[in-house]
């Protein structure tokens, strides 16, 4: 892991903190990996149709990470034939936000359990309650 100016090509920022901490993307990956891993088994086995996927750019502007597809309590019978929900974690993202590579693990899996949330119907107002 190493440190480089938090800039795009051309000049723009990507984080407040001025540096970025570079992780591997293979070991990204893993960090997410472990991430899921960590979940209660019962909730892994809830999960239908969805894949879990890293962006290594920087993603949309504040956007950790991000849910797209059809929360479990708003399927219907009629769900069916549908491409997979969408889980994607944006590395760049949450490297531009830490520090240290314990913070990235640890931000890594709060983002994890957040969009899983997203995919069990959880918005984002009750995940605030929740300290999420």
């Amino acid at each position: 892991m190493r440190r480089d100016r938090g800039r795009e090509p051309g000049g723009g920022r990507f984080a407040d903190n001025g540096m970025v901490i570079q992780v591997d993307p293979e070991q990204f990956e893993d960090m997410v990996a472990a991430a899921l891993d960590g979940l209660p088994e019962d909730l892994g086995r809830l999960m239908r149709n969805v894949a879990v996927t890293v962006e290594h750019g920087p993603g949309p502007r504040g956007l950790l990470g991000l849910y797209q597809g059809v929360p479990l309590t708003s399927r219907t019978s009629q769900y069916a034939g549908v491409l997979p929900d969408r889980i994607t974690i944006y590395q760049r993202a949450i490297c531009a936000i830490c520090d240290t590579e314990p913070q990235v693990v640890e931000e890594v899996r709060r983002t994890v359990i957040h969009e899983v949330a997203h995919h069990f119907g959880i918005d984002d107002d009750r995940l605030a309650e929740l300290g999420w």
